[in-house]
């Protein structure tokens, strides 16, 4: 199975956590598709922690809890394939599941053939409860397996949280993404430490095994399982674009049946979604000699062109240097850059040498370039 482009789609954990169900789900599901956000690319419906019993059966199978999923996790399937879109479930390389469900600890193949025969699509793999012995690896490699001969195309979405120097192993194990960070929750300064610590992961991103940052916050507004204290709009402006620059997989944790406009318009805006889905997948890296800390100017090539993000995490005005010669090009070069904003469509005066993207405190501006001739 194949992964050209970060996975894209909606996770019920950070709104919901252990209060989901089939209703939920139906609902979420038919939400992504009346909103638009399906058409924007927005295709999966994952289920995350506390589905199952607490007990696995006489067989020793995983048991969806009928109270909670009273059709069936294969009826549930079936809802979000007649949407058109896939259909995601959750599990861990633990003896439990992070929220003390049963893990699949020594029950790999056996729960993947049962995750096949649902119609999973997509498999997100935690990391809680693996006994000490266990060696992480080797636990990934085994679901890896698992899953290749499932008998089912299942993408793979590793959760270790960055664990073990995941990003030096992972690729082997089959993993088509990884979980490079511990959780992010509905807050600024995580969102800006993660954002951060990735910079010097990017050279581990790549088609087919992408670094992933965690769920997207966007739209939450302090509510749900993880509310840790919420983000304004432009806040949530900067951390979509910082993930779309990252190629993370764009996962939704928001309640979508219940966006405001402005959510929806982040997550549908279809100028960073093209810089997230590039069929290049090539690296964010720097822009050298930019204000630096808390200050972010990243600059990453696309398929058509070049792209720009400037992220000011400061609490103050910040302005970031950007001089053409850091990136190979300047004046000796006769040719400079057309700058356009993503969101807002304007062009700005071709850049030449040097340019200032001046920011007011916790906003972004991301940008697609183009090189023009100067003289």
């Amino acid at each position: 199975m194949i992964i050209n482009r970060p996975p894209m789609g909606w996770n019920s954990w950070n709104t919901f956590g252990e209060e989901i169900n089939e209703d939920v789900v139906k609902e979420s599901a038919d939400a992504l598709v009346s909103t638009g956000l399906k058409d924007a690319g927005y295709e999966y419906v994952v289920i995350d922690d506390c589905w199952s019993l607490r007990e696995r059966d006489e067989n020793g199978n995983l048991v969806a809890d009928p109270k909670k999923f009273p059709s069936g996790m294969k009826a549930l399937a079936d809802y979000v394939h007649s949407k058109g879109l896939k259909f995601g479930m959750y599990s861990c390389a633990g003896t439990q599941t992070c929220a003390g469900y049963p893990g699949s600890f020594n029950h790999e193949f056996q729960d993947a053939k049962t995750f096949a025969s649902w119609g999973v699509d997509y498999l997100k793999y935690d990391y809680c409860y693996r006994p000490g012995t266990a060696n992480g690896p080797l636990l990934y490699q085994k679901m890896g397996i698992a899953l290749r001969e499932c008998g089912r195309d299942i993408l793979f979405s590793a959760c270790n949280w960055g664990s073990d120097d995941v990003w030096s192993w992972i690729r082997a194990t089959g993993a088509h993404c990884y979980r490079s960070t511990g959780d992010l929750g509905d807050n600024f300064n995580g969102m800006k430490d993660i954002c951060k610590s990735q910079l010097s992961k990017q050279c581990f991103n790549a088609p087919n095994c992408f670094n992933d940052v965690d769920m997207l916050i966007v739209g939450m507004y302090n509510k749900g399982n993880v509310g840790w204290g919420g983000c304004t709009d432009q806040e949530y402006w900067m951390h979509f674009g910082m993930w779309c620059m990252l190629s993370s997989p764009l996962m939704i944790g928001a309640d979508v049946r219940n966006l405001s406009e402005e959510a929806l318009k982040i997550l549908k805006c279809k100028g960073l979604i093209a810089i997230n889905q590039d069929p290049e997948c090539r690296q964010t890296i720097p822009i050298p000699n930019s204000v630096g800390g808390d200050y972010v100017s990243l600059y990453k090539i696309v398929e058509d062109g070049y792209v720009f993000g400037f992220f000011n995490f400061t609490e103050n005005h910040q302005g970031g240097v950007f001089y053409l010669t850091d990136i190979g090009l300047g004046t000796e070069s006769g040719y400079g850059l057309q700058l356009t904003n993503v969101v807002t469509g304007d062009v700005l005066p071709v850049i030449k040498d040097d340019w200032r993207c001046q920011l007011a405190p916790h906003t972004s501006a991301v940008f697609k370039a183009k090189v023009v001739p100067i003289r």
